[in-house]
This record gives C-alpha cells, structure tokens and sequence, in this order.
C-alpha cells in the first residue's frame, strides 16, 4: 500500500478497525500534494471528541493511582491511555499528509511510530476489556489533537508531539507502572513496561530531528521553550515525577534535564501573579520621583524570588532574574512548589505597563498580588484589568480600585495612632472597668492607655509642644516618625535632654515638605510580636501571629513563628503577664476587637489583600507588662506573613525563624567571602532534615531562600528548629 493511502486511511476511516489496520508492505513513491489541517480526524461516533466545555464530573475525572485497586477504574484508566495513543496515531498521519516533501527518512521514522502506536491502542485496548470497560463508553478528550494538529512545519510536530506529549508518557509510564506492580496488575505493569521502552524510541527519534532543524547557536532548551507557544509549554513535558533515567538514556543534556525539572507554568487554573516590591511606601510619601537608593535597589533585585513562598504552584512570579535550576531544585527537594517566573524588562528604573512580560498580556489570570499595592505595582498591572478571570474582573479587582488615595492613608502612620486611639477609647465595653483615659487600672495592667499613643504634628511648633507633652509625664525619650516612610526609616531618635540643630532642621525640613509627624514616647520593649491577616470579599480573617526580633533602634531583625501561630501570639510574649492571669483572656479580646473594628473600614475603602499589624509589650513604669495592640498598621505584605506562609513547609511541632542577612564584610580568615559561601556554610551548620510522605516536610536545618549565586548583598534565610525551645531569641525580659 501506498504511504499516503495508509496515512489517509488512518486519518479519516470511521471505523476502528481501519484505524487500526496495519499492511505488511507500504511505500513511499506517490506523497502527493499537502492537505489542510481538517478540523477533527474520522471516528466511529462513539469516540468523537467530548465538548470543550463538558463538565460531567463522573466521565471527565481522570482516576488516580489511589483508585486502581477496582477493576473498573483501572479499565477507565486504560481508557484514557488508549486515547492517548489513537491520538498520536492520527497525528501522526496528519503529519504524513501535511509534509510531503519533508525527508524521506524522517518520513518512514513517523510511519514506524506510527505502527507502534497503533500495537499500542490495540494492546490497552484488550486490556481494558480484560476490566470490563469497553472503548467508546467513556467520552474521550481532543486536548491533544487540538494542540498539536495546527503544526505549521514538521519541526512543530517533533516539538509538540515527540518531546512534549510522548516524553511527558517517560514518566506517566513508569509511575502508572510501578502502581500497577504494587497492586498486583502483573500484566498491566507489563503492558506498561513495553510502551515505555518504545517510548524512548519515539522521543529519541523526536530528539534526533529537533537537534537537525533548530538553530544551532540555541540550546536544545532555548529552542524548545522558543519553538513552544501558549499553552503549550514544557510544564506538559513531564508528570510529577521527573524520570531522570529515562531522558538521560534518550540522550537528553544536563541542562536541559535540571531545566525541566524546575520549570513550572500554569497547565490549566488561572494563575495568580505576584511580584516583589516592597518600596510602595517610598512612591507614596515622594511620589512619582522617587528614587531607589543602592541598598534599596539591591534588596529588591536580591529578594524579588521570595513571593514563591506566598504563591502556589501555577502561579507566576515576576522578576529581574530568574533563580538558577540548581537552586530551585534544592527548594523541590524540601517540597516547595516551583512556580513559574517571568522576567521583568531589563533596566527599568520603575514598574511601569511596559516592565510586563508580553506573554501576560494574551493570558487569562486570577488575582494580581503585589507585595503592596501602591503607584509603582497600580503602574505596573494597569493593562492587565481585561484578563482577569476573578470573580471576574469585577472593579474591586481593578488595578484601579486596588489602590487609591484612601487605600493610600492606610499606610500612614497617623492613621495607625488613630485607629489605637479609637480603640482604646470603645475599649471599656469590650474589657469590663478598664479606663483608658487613666494609666492603667490594678484591675486591668496589661493595656497600654492613651499616653502610649502618637501625637500627630504638622508644625515644629506642635512637634516640640508634643514632645514636651510626654517628658513633662515622666519619658524622656522620645520618637519621631514620618507620616509615610519605608520601614526602619524617615524616623528620629530624641535621646538628648534638649533637641539637636541637625534633629530641628529633620523637623522643620519634614514639615516645608507637608509631611506630617506623628510623635511618641519611646518606651521599653520587652517582646514584639505581629498580627498577620488577609481581607477578602467576605471578611476579614486571622492569618496567625508571628514573633518580631528587632534591634535597640526599633528595625527588623528577623521573625518566628511556633506551632500555635494561628491561635495565640507566642508563648514568649503570653509570658510577660504570667503575673496577670485575667491578661490572657483580655489579650484575645482585644485582637477580636481589632478585627472587628478594622474591617469595616478596610471594606469600605475597599481594600482587598494582606495585611499586618505591628504590636509589642513594653515595662511600664511601675514594673508590669504593658500591651501596645497596634504599633503600626501595614496594608501590604510583611516578612511575618512570609514566616507564615513558610511553615506551611514545615514539620507539625517545629519552628521557622526568618531572617535577612547582609553579605559578610571579610574581617578574618574564617569570615566567609561571599553569599554563596555564607550559604554553604550555613547549611553544612543547620542540614535539613525532612519527614513526612508523600510530601515531605522540614523538621529542622536551615534553607536559603533566594539564590546565593546571584544575590549582591542580601540573603533570606529560613532556620528550621525541632521546638520552640531551641530557638535563637535574645535572654527573656522580665517586668
């Protein structure tokens, strides 16, 4: 028989057994001309294609291994396989009809693995029947043909089929394989067995033709994510468990192995989209002429990876520099999820529309998640309000409306003192005698009273009468903010009996400039800890707590989180008022009435998205415990909340403790080098111990968050520890 005649007959035959008939002698004189692409191959009506849009649940669910112990579902599971290779069948003819003038001897390679695909149907075939489920009685998918069919050149087609789809079944097979084994389908496991062998064949053959026809001066892995177009990606060329073997013995290179094997993209949800860029507040308080300072610059560009840990694994995550595969494959190792990154445009000083990979801009998305809504991330995502998918691109999920001037006054600090101020204020209700207008109460120690709140000021004049205001009640020291600043910064220390021509010209430059100050008593800390939450459509939820370590100057040092984050703030702050019993039921009681009072007036600004709030106990003049509830009030993604969403990796029992380390300044011979050194050092100190299956989870060691190989001054680091315990926190205060 004639190659095209056969090529034809498989193709559009209606029958079955047509398709699947095989002649003991074809040539390849008569090719003849191209044909078009027709919309669907020729099948009996049982096995046409279900609707793109079906939805029955009971024909479109995909069994899993877990079910193959019944019979039935094994049949349906063979079912689907048996598809799977009718399929590559009928491409593989189209590829016949639709290249005839491509090489003779790639030809006859396609008609090869096209009999092989043909014993293949036939085979699953029987064995299906063997379970008592018959071809035709379940609906069938055309995901395959769909995807694959509209090939435009024969490299298309190696590109799709041979390394896309049939080298995704190096893995299917061996997992489905091994289950077949362990539940005792001798024969299935078999059947299997002899698929995967071919298989290898067939993506070798694939391979043999990608290399011929690509541009040689790309990698193999370039050219296939070049030649790859949405939504098709190599996400599709492998299972969940990347055989390894199996490509190596197909003649796949290391890079392009350890590549796959980090390289994730959505195969069907819609993905949330994250990007890294915690310096809102900067463009708030300046406005569109801020500027980034070096260190800055440097921590955004070295951190811009650790939304990975907040995202999942069909998310996408926007950055300057994609992580290295060795170093998301150590993060695989301990189980996280590898999502996929896009690289932001090169050199761009700001997030503008622009900065957007034009890959977003034809894909549908769920949620845009900023690290914090503000003018540079509203900038960034405002051409992409048209292809968000959530309930549905409703405004509320607008660039537009996710951030706005009221959103804005949210991360104002003279917003946080008077939110502190009206809640003290309504507070007695809620706490039974406690008078907040009074210091505090034998009956109620515990909370802080109105003196413990910032003034707000926009006159040196009123600075300096404020100030006076709180020495004049026993604090000399005391503290100046800027309305809006990053954190750690736009604050003065007042530690002098009398203030500084330096600090005066601070306060006079602040106020020219229209800032406001909020001013305080500076008092002393005994623990600080954070309030971690999330508002969404329906409310507003607890995250958890997070303890806070910061230095003598009030700035960030690091954060813990203890198995009981999401009831209570860490027993080290609880501690504090073991001499005030009735403390610990106020305490909640006073966190519940944070959230109701905060979520009405999150709603109404309509704000959606995280939020933190700063909180510390500090020793009261009369030597117990002080709470401060709300210090400072964040509507952005904190490092609390990143601990947070961290010990979704962590061991039941154990504890995360976060931290940012600056790159090491070499003083000694035993000073590491460089970040990367400092990171080997680290891990070889604190090896991580996993437990935990199928999904393993850390029980101690320490994991480097963003990579070292790349990272100029900043590393993020997790430090895993068995108990609370064993945490490195400084001696207890008393009070």
């Amino acid at each position: 028989m004639e190659l095209r005649h056969f090529a034809e007959q498989v193709l559009f035959a209606s029958s079955l057994e047509d398709k699947l008939r095989d002649p003991d002698l074809i040539t390849d004189d008569s090719p003849g001309p191209a044909i078009d692409c027709p919309h669907s191959p020729g099948r009996p009506p049982e096995l046409a294609f279900k609707p793109q849009l079906h939805r029955d649940p009971s024909h479109s669910l995909f069994p899993g291994i877990h079910q193959i112990e019944n019979p039935t579902q094994r049949g349906q599971l063979l079912h689907f396989f048996a598809n799977h290779e009718l399929l590559a069948t009928e491409l593989m003819a189209l590829v016949l009809l639709r290249f005839p003038d491509a090489p003779k001897d790639f030809r006859r390679g396609v008609l090869n693995t096209l009999q092989d695909e043909q014993a293949h149907t036939r085979l699953y075939i029987d064995r299906m029947q063997a379970c008592g489920v018959t071809f035709g009685e379940l609906p069938v998918s055309g995901y395959f043909w769909r995807s694959v069919a509209p090939m435009e050149n024969p490299m298309d087609y190696v590109s799709r089929l041979s390394l896309t789809f049939e080298q995704a079944n190096l893995d299917f097979c061996k997992i489905f394989g091994n289950a077949f084994a362990k539940s005792g389908d001798q024969a299935t496991a078999s059947l299997l067995d002899r698929i995967y062998k071919d298989e290898i064949h067939h993506v070798a053959y694939g391979l043999k033709w990608f290399r011929r026809w690509k541009n040689p001066s790309e990698s193999d892995w370039e050219a296939f994510c070049k030649q790859l177009h949405f939504p098709l990606s190599p996400q599709r060329a492998k299972g969940p468990v990347l055989n390894r073997a199996g490509r190596e013995t197909v003649g796949f290179d290391e890079h392009f192995i350890q590549e796959l094997s980090v390289y994730a993209q959505s195969k069907g949800r819609t993905p949330n989209v994250f990007i890294f860029n915690p310096l809102s507040e900067g463009f708030i308080a300046t406005g569109p002429s801020f500027t980034p300072g070096g260190p800055q610059s440097r921590l955004v560009r070295d951190l811009d990876n650790l939304p990975q840990f907040l995202a999942r694994q069909d998310d996408v995550i926007l950055v300057h520099t994609k992580p290295s595969p060795p170093f998301q494959s150590r993060l695989a190792s301990y189980g996280f999820p590898i999502p996929e990154f896009l690289l932001l445009t090169p050199n761009s000083p700001n997030l503008t529309a622009d900065s957007l990979p034009v890959s977003l801009h034809t894909r549908k998305l769920g949620r845009l998640r900023p690290w914090a809504w503000g003018p540079d991330s509203q900038a960034l995502f405002k051409a992409l309000d048209q292809t968000l998918t959530t309930p549905a691109a409703t405004p509320v999920h607008a660039p537009d409306s996710l951030f706005s001037p009221r959103i804005a006054e949210l991360y104002s600090k003279a917003w946080s003192a008077a939110f502190l101020r009206s809640l003290l204020q309504t507070a007695s209700p809620a706490l039974g005698n406690f008078n907040p207008h009074s210091s505090p109460q034998p009956s109620q120690p515990w909370l802080c009273d109105l003196n413990a709140v910032g003034v707000v000021a926009s006159t040196p004049a009123e600075v300096l009468d404020a100030v006076q205001a709180i020495r004049s009640r026993g604090h000399h020291r005391v503290l100046l903010k800027q309305e809006f600043g990053l954190a750690g910064q736009s604050a003065l220390r007042l530690w002098e009996s009398s203030i500084l021509p330096n600090q005066y010209r601070w306060i006079e430059a602040s106020c020219e400039r229209g800032i406001r100050i909020v001013v305080e008593p500076w008092l002393e800390r005994l623990a600080d800890f954070s309030l971690q939450l999330e508002m969404d459509a329906t409310g507003l939820h607890l995250c958890g707590y997070t303890g806070l370590i910061n230095d003598a100057r009030g700035q960030f040092r690091a954060n813990y989180a203890t198995p009981d984050f999401a009831k209570s703030p860490p027993a080290r702050v609880l501690g504090l008022f073991r001499k005030s019993p009735q403390a610990f039921d106020g305490i909640r009681r006073v966190f519940a009435l944070i959230l109701s009072t905060l979520e009405p007036l999150l709603r109404e600004r309509h704000f959606q998205g995280p939020i933190g709030i700063d909180s510390f106990v500090f020793k009261h003049p009369d030597g117990t415990a002080c709470l401060k509830p709300v210090v400072e009030i964040n509507p952005r993604y904190t490092m609390g909340r990143l601990t947070l969403e961290l010990m979704r990796q962590v061991c039941p029992g154990s504890c995360a403790w976060f931290e940012i380390l600056r790159a090491p300044q070499p003083t000694s011979p035993s000073t590491p080098s460089s970040l990367l050194e400092l990171a080997r050092q680290l891990e070889q100190k604190h090896p991580v111990l996993l437990q935990g299956h199928p999904v393993p989870r850390i029980r101690s060691g320490h994991v480097t968050l963003n990579d070292p190989s790349t990272a100029s001054a900043y590393l993020a680091c997790l430090t895993v520890y068995p108990s609370s315990r064993d945490l490195p926190l400084p001696p207890p205060m008393t009070a």
